[in-house]
């Protein structure tokens, strides 16, 4: 379970002057993947600062799975009721709606005031409803249940702002501007650093003042929590500069008759549904770790036990790939493939698709090779310097590693049925999986309770390597043959290339102490960061030298746009 980040204010018109219509040519998504790609990462390394002094404020205690428990809980209910129909629907209803003379603004207008109205209907019933919610969701009871609650009714509100940011970024990125969707999360995590700063500035830090339950204090509620949700209104906020820069005049209107909303209900209704099914899942999990997290703070600080804390903790770095690359490749070329199934061109739907998957697997397969070797100093960055709780999160990362390339694919080959505007078929998808990720989590409650987050991330796991399976039999009917034999050989050379790279890394980690919790990679903070760098570096190197030496021209389509937006900066000697 992850909080969903997602993805330039353009410095000019962000719908194309040539066209008008917001098409993106190849070297326009080229640029538009970097930016987004460089957007992201910046976030997401705010975000690994973010983590780190998380753990160091609430790290190993047990404050912090309760945290987390009711931290998680905005994003999975707002993907619950909306999030699907927001970023899966909406893009296509608006590419085709700014085709109209007034490039889309009167439907936007009325597709933006009926969502708002409900997303906030909805966050203001679950605010005040915080208790029960905590108490259907939660393994938890007494004091532990009242200081999860105190952290959701500030956190809930999240809701709201999540919609509203996902809104606001699918009229940009269906117009052409992906970057700002990219960067706002940037202002979400310097927030967030800076409310965890003062945390500790005023409570003091896990190690050296200890933190429980029991002598937790409101203020300490209100700064942990609030700052947390200060941080999501602002990276909503921040969108409405460059939404106005479209120059479409939006403002609130009301009554929905005849334009166009009657489609995309019916649209909206199936994602809905696979939405509703999909999260009642993580709801599940979420739940599951509280029993391992209850049973954490029933046996006092310093317990051995994995709890919500190290899962979240080991999903944020384990989505990294994902996030980075996966999302933003996928997110550009969403808009083309709907373009494409919009004209009625299955070829150009599955070249875009086949070149998605490739690409994306330059990035995700190396990944998850990489998580998977320095799992261990990647748990010990984020444990607030308790090599219990490195540990902890290094296992549940390691599980997780193997099924990020899977998650990546999966989402891209999904995209294509909603590029289409066919709901309904993700949601059959999802009700066969339903029944995998419901009964794995059922059984990981099952576990001895020091191993039940175990269970849960090899849950998750499965479940990615199954979704791809499913989803390929169905494009399959839909598109027929899409570039399988292809996508398979370059996975192939990818996974070759990753496998050499880390058994090198793996013999320098070894030499790092990586492998013994007294050596070096697990003295502190410091000396993990250390060893990330030099193992990481090492296993790029590798991989990029052995993908060249294979001729995987994958590569430079992965590159390029990189490059050249790097080159564009750097300044050229005649």
């Amino acid at each position: 379970m992850t909080k969903q980040e997602a993805t330039d204010p353009s410095s000019g018109p962000a719908i194309p002057p040539a066209s008008g219509t917001g098409i993106l040519t190849a070297p326009t998504m080229a640029r538009s993947s970097a930016n987004m790609a460089a957007g992201t990462l910046a976030s997401r390394v705010l975000g690994f600062v973010k983590g780190m002094i998380l753990g160091v404020a609430v790290g190993g205690s047990p404050v912090a799975s309760i945290f987390d428990a009711a931290n998680n809980l905005p994003n999975i209910i707002y993907l619950l009721v909306a999030g699907g129909v927001f970023n899966a629907v909406l893009i296509p209803q608006i590419v085709k709606a700014s085709k109209r003379p007034d490039r889309g603004a009167d439907f936007i207008s009325r597709i933006l005031t009926l969502a708002v109205i409900l997303l906030l209907a909805v966050t203001v019933l679950l605010t005040a409803a915080a208790r029960p919610v905590m108490m259907l969701t939660t393994d938890f009871t007494e004091q532990k249940l009242s200081l999860v609650t105190a952290f959701a009714a500030l956190l809930l509100p999240q809701i709201f702002f999540y919609g509203f940011y996902s809104l606001l970024g699918q009229v940009l990125n269906a117009h052409g501007t992906f970057a700002a969707y990219a960067w706002s999360p940037v202002v979400n995590n310097i927030i967030a650093i800076a409310g965890l700063v003062t945390f500790i500035a005023i409570a003091g830090s896990n190690a050296f003042s200890p933190h429980s339950v029991e002598n937790w204090t409101s203020t300490q509620t209100l700064i942990l929590a609030g700052s947390a949700t200060l941080g999501i209104v602002l990276q909503s906020l921040v969108l409405l500069w460059p939404l106005k820069r479209l120059g479409l005049g939006l403002r609130p209107k009301f009554g929905w008759r005849g334009v166009g909303l009657k489609a995309t209900g019916k649209i909206a209704a199936w994602t809905m549904g696979t939405m509703v099914i999909g999260n009642l899942t993580f709801l599940l999990i979420g739940y599951v770790a509280t029993i391992a997290t209850a049973a954490q703070t029933d046996e006092g600080n310093g317990t051995p036990i994995a709890g919500n804390f190290e899962l979240s903790r080991a999903t944020e770095v384990y989505i990294l790939p994902h996030s980075v690359v996966a999302l933003s490749i996928a997110t550009v070329l969403f808009t083309r493939i709907a373009r494409a199934a919009a004209d009625k061109d299955d070829d150009g739907v599955r070249t875009f698709l086949s070149q998605g998957l490739r690409t994306i697997g330059v990035a995700t397969v190396f990944g998850a090779v990489a998580l998977l070797v320095l799992s261990g100093p990647f748990g010990m960055l984020f444990s607030g310097g308790n090599r219990q709780t490195a540990l902890n999160i290094a296992i549940t990362l390691a599980i997780l590693a193997v099924g990020s390339p899977f998650l990546s694919a999966n989402f891209m080959m999904n995209r294509v049925f909603y590029a289409s505007e066919n709901a309904k078929t993700p949601f059959i998808i999802q009700c066969l999986l339903i029944i995998f990720g419901v009964g794995t989590a059922v059984a990981a409650a099952f576990l001895p309770k020091d191993v039940i987050i175990f269970g849960l991330a090899l849950s998750y796991t499965l479940g990615n390597i199954l979704a791809v399976a499913v989803s390929h039999l169905f494009l399959r009917s839909r598109l027929g043959n899409y570039g399988t034999a292809g996508i398979f050989r370059s996975h192939l050379r990818f996974a070759g290339a990753a496998a050499a790279a880390g058994i090198l890394g793996a013999a320098v980690l070894w030499a790092l102490g990586g492998f013994d919790l007294n050596g070096f990679s697990w003295h502190s903070i410091v000396t993990a960061a250390v060893t990330l760098a030099v193992v990481g570096l090492v296993m790029a190197v590798t991989y990029l030298a052995v993908l060249k030496v294979f001729k995987v021209s994958e590569l430079a389509d992965f590159l390029d746009p990189l490059l050249a937006r790097f080159r564009g900066r750097v300044p050229v000697r005649r």
